[in-house]
């Protein structure tokens, strides 16, 4: 009878020893993997300098690990997924960058150019050319003028030349009329007289 008594006794404690510390384990106070570590030594019995570890303990921090694990891997992958998400972003917009880079710098380019008569300039180079054709313009037009004021002050003064020989050339004219009808009236005085004196001889 005590042979059967014994061994029951022995299981109700080991039973009793798992039951309290399955209750300390669900009140432990760290929940991290090193506090359920250092909980799991703690409440270990020592046996010889070595740790006599209740199964159950160990099967809660087994679980623990495999869950740390998991929800680990889980972010491990979630963050792979996130980091091959965000380089393909990147890589898309190094893309756009250097596409708009490039329209930029054509666009730069066209702004740069002036096509004239199908040939392309740049913009400087245009510019000189239009400010040396309008300069060269401007000087030949100030040429024309002074060239022209001095054509206009020689017709001028040719102009009064030919008026005061007109005027000249009539006054002679009239005097020459009058004088064309004085010496008209003198020889008929002459040709009356030598009419009268014929006469006067018969």
């Amino acid at each position: 009878m005590r042979k059967l008594i014994l061994p029951f006794i022995a299981i109700l404690l080991l039973t009793s020893a798992a039951k309290s510390g399955f209750a300390q384990d669900s009140t432990k106070v760290d929940p991290t993997l090193y506090g359920q570590y250092q909980a799991l030594l703690t409440k270990s019995k020592s046996f010889y300098g070595s740790k006599v570890i209740n199964p159950s303990r160990l099967s809660a921090y087994w679980k623990s690990v495999s869950d740390t694990l998991k929800v680990e891997r889980k972010q491990l992958r979630a963050s792979k997924a996130q980091v091959a998400e965000l380089q393909r972003t990147i890589t898309d917009l190094k893309s756009q960058m250097e596409g708009k880079e490039t329209a930029l710098s054509s666009s730069n380019q066209k702004l740069n150019q002036i096509t004239f008569m199908g040939i392309a300039f740049e913009k400087g180079t245009y510019n000189t050319v239009v400010w040396t054709l309008i300069l060269i313009l401007a000087l030949a037009l100030i040429i024309i003028i002074l060239r022209s004021a001095k054509l206009i002050h020689e017709a001028k003064y040719r102009s009064g030349l030919y008026e005061e020989v007109a005027a000249e050339y009539q006054t002679y004219k009239v005097k020459a009329n009058d004088k064309e009808k004085k010496l008209a009236r003198e020889l008929q005085d002459e040709r009356n007289k030598f009419e009268e004196y014929k006469s006067r001889g018969r």
